[in-house]
């Protein structure tokens, strides 16, 4: 799995970029179980945004988000929660379909 060159889709800005080798190296070697969604560009923007304060301009930093795979559709999501083991956690697409449904109330997001 580990050995060639992908090329990815930014969810951001549409653009495709280039998952390297190394860089999957990397990712597995921090135990990160997911491609990155961003290209390099966008992910620097994202994160120059959070280290300047974002959109909240809390005092308190950037909140800490947590990266998830929906059980619903099987996409990488991010989320303000640590979830817990054991119980799904869904992206916000899967999660808005799950509430009109009613079939999740507050497990849909995992809380």
């Amino acid at each position: 799995m580990l050995g060639s060159d992908k090329t990815l889709v930014c969810s951001n800005c549409g653009s495709q970029f280039t998952f390297t080798a190394s860089e999957q190296q990397f990712y597995a070697s921090k135990g990160f179980t997911n491609e990155p969604r961003r290209c390099p560009t966008c992910r620097a923007s994202r994160k120059q945004d959070r280290d300047s304060g974002g959109m909240h301009g809390s005092s308190s930093g950037p909140r800490q988000m947590y990266s998830i795979v929906c059980a619903g559709c099987g996409k990488e999501a991010q989320v303000p929660f640590e979830p817990r083991q054991g119980r799904p956690v869904y992206c916000n697409d899967c999660y808005s379909k799950e509430r009109a449904s009613g079939g999740g109330g507050s497990r849909g997001y995992g809380r």
